[in-house]
């Protein structure tokens, strides 16, 4: 499947890839899925992740959220620092200034013109409601977009999200209260950025806002279980989170 450049502003340009829907849609126009990648950024197993979600239906819309930064991927010989774990304290340190300037109010000036982008896909329904998943900080800004753009979210996907509850004034969680989609969090195991304490306090909220939802700390899963090409990939959670995200989409976006 094909990259594409958005324009985006300030004369900007956001490269992104996306995947077509397959299958037999039945006449119908496909339901999309906007996908928030990882702090490590595109790179051919998040496109692989796309394409699993296009071949059950969906047309999938996965930004390179660093493109303020420059075109992904931003680190040079990715693959090497994926594959070695003694490297990856290396990787996280030349990503630590791009993810620091990678702000809420950027992703939440981004939005419309990823939806703006799908809107236009002759085999999607323009203005229709969509999902959204995410994976490590795209979980963290897919929820905050889920609730900023409530109109446009009837579905959201979290995964190994750190960060969703903090002692910010714009913390992720004091948003929760605008969700109309189903939403669906998959935790990670002893992860620091995501307590248990912080788990209740997200179920709390979730709970006094009326939001329809899943929270699920998956065992012995490490932040960033979902992802195959890096040392932190647990199959049984991944496998788990796979049934729970297309079962979410599934039921709220085929209608």
């Amino acid at each position: 499947m094909p990259y594409i450049d958005l324009e985006m502003d300030d004369g900007l340009v956001c490269d992104a890839y996306y995947a077509l829907p397959e299958g037999d849609l039945g006449g119908k126009k496909a339901p999309a899925v906007l996908f928030f990648m990882d702090a490590i950024g595109l790179r051919p197993y998040l496109e692989e992740m796309a394409n699993r979600i296009a071949k059950q239906g969906y047309f999938v819309l996965q930004p390179n959220l660093y493109y303020r930064s420059g075109r992904a991927p931003l680190i040079p010989n990715l693959s090497d620092f994926l594959s070695a774990p003694e490297k990856r304290p290396l990787l996280f340190q030349q990503l630590q200034p791009i993810m620091s300037a990678f702000t809420p109010a950027a992703i939440h000036a981004d939005t419309p013109k990823y939806l703006k982008f799908i809107d236009s896909q002759e085999c999607v329904e323009s203005g229709s409601a969509v999902g959204i998943t995410g994976y490590c900080m795209g979980g963290t800004n897919a929820t905050r977009i889920a609730s900023s753009f409530p109109e446009r979210f009837a579905a959201l996907g979290s995964w190994h999200a750190g960060r969703l509850v903090t002692d910010a004034e714009n913390s992720v969680h004091l948003g929760l209260g605008s969700l109309k989609a189903e939403c669906y969090f998959g935790h990670a195991d002893n992860d620091a950025n995501m307590t248990p304490e912080q788990i209740k306090t997200l179920e709390q909220t979730l709970d006094a806002h009326h939001i329809k939802y899943t929270s699920i700390k998956y065992e012995n899963a490490p932040h960033g279980y979902t992802m195959k090409d890096t040392p932190m990939y647990q199959e049984a959670a991944t496998e788990a989170h796979w049934s729970a995200l297309l079962s979410l989409f599934n039921r709220t976006l085929k209608k």
